[in-house]
């Protein structure tokens, strides 16, 4: 037998390995999803009912759409904590605006149009002004929830009837319209982050943001744009929750940054910036949204699961950090 035959087998093993190496995370994610499924079904009554897979997926949305600029952001290097209020705020605005008669459609621009200001302040604080990013989100967090529950004295604003919101709140074919809106977003921001020159400027501003700079690329504003993406979908998540709830909420959302940062991390974008993938942010999104749902259906103290959530942020950065050494040491 020649060498040239006996090489292409050990070319394709090598390139199996590679493979299994780049997205060994992803695999492990999705076994994880696996074994929930298993376990849940088989101890959580109701679990794999229709209706609750269903609440699974609107549950995956309201973490999951915030979640795909929450990627970029890490991916950058940086971090944003103010994603559960902002959520909330917006809701509340909504709702206000509605109670003063002005159209849906006026509504619905304005408070994307202030979601999105909200974030491009934060980024301009980091931008231009050099703030840490969590400093800067921690002062947004603070302020916005504060103002929510100031504007509602911590009561809900209802919503009258709306078709429209009702449809947002609704399904299509099936599925819940805030999955659908969720899963477009996913697809538009897997073309951002690998087929756009903003896309590469995020990980090489979160890889080496001096380097970055010295070839070329504009720190200031790819972090300025970041987190204006940030408080966009964020207003997003707001009106959908607000069109689920029928009722803006200033204490709605609450935590949702934390489950946002955690699916993130879960799926394997590396805290200290410069790697990371959408794909794995949509398998963490699942396994957070999957863990939350299963526990309440095993009627586990709801402070306990933020025990459960804890754990799951330290082993999946602690994961993370070990991956990282083992690739490094492997390169």
């Amino acid at each position: 037998m020649s060498a040239s035959s006996l090489s292409l087998p050990e070319s394709q093993r090598g390139t199996l390995k590679h493979l299994v190496s780049q997205h060994i995370n992803e695999m492990g994610l999705l076994a994880v999803i696996a074994v929930l499924y298993l376990v849940f079904t088989l101890n959580a009554p109701g679990f794999i009912s229709l209706n609750n897979q269903m609440n699974v997926l609107r549950d995956a949305a309201t973490i999951g759409i915030a979640a795909w600029a929450m990627t970029l952001i890490i991916i950058s290097g940086e971090i944003d904590v103010s994603v559960g209020p902002m959520v909330a705020f917006v809701s509340v605005c909504l709702a206000e605006l509605l109670l003063l008669q002005v159209p849906l459609a006026v509504a619905c621009l304005l408070v994307l149009l202030l979601g999105a200001g909200l974030g491009t302040l934060a980024g301009v604080l980091r931008g231009i002004f050099n703030v840490p990013s969590f400093v800067a989100t921690l002062g947004l967090w603070s302020a916005l929830r504060g103002m929510g529950l100031f504007m509602t004295n911590a009561l809900p604003v209802p919503i009258d009837e709306s078709a429209v919101l009702d449809w947002l709140g609704g399904q299509v074919i099936g599925i819940p319209v805030s999955a659908l809106i969720m899963m477009i977003f996913f697809a538009l921001f897997v073309f951002i982050s690998r087929k756009t020159a903003f896309g590469r400027s995020v990980f090489a501003v979160g890889g080496n943001a001096t380097a970055a700079q010295l070839c070329g690329i504009n720190v200031k504003r790819v972090r300025i744009v970041i987190f204006t993406l940030s408080g966009l979908l964020a207003a997003i998540t707001g009106i959908l929750l607000a069109a689920r709830l029928g009722s803006g909420n200033a204490g709605a959302a609450n935590g949702l940054e934390f489950d946002v940062i955690a699916a993130v991390v879960v799926g394997g974008t590396a805290l200290s910036g410069g790697r990371g993938s959408l794909f794995g942010t949509l398998l963490g999104v699942l396994v957070i949204t999957l863990i939350g749902n299963g526990l309440v259906l095993l009627g586990i103290n709801s402070f306990f699961q933020q025990v459960v959530r804890g754990v799951i942020i330290v082993v999946a950065v602690l994961a993370n950090i070990l991956l990282t050494q083992r690739n490094a040491k492997k390169n």
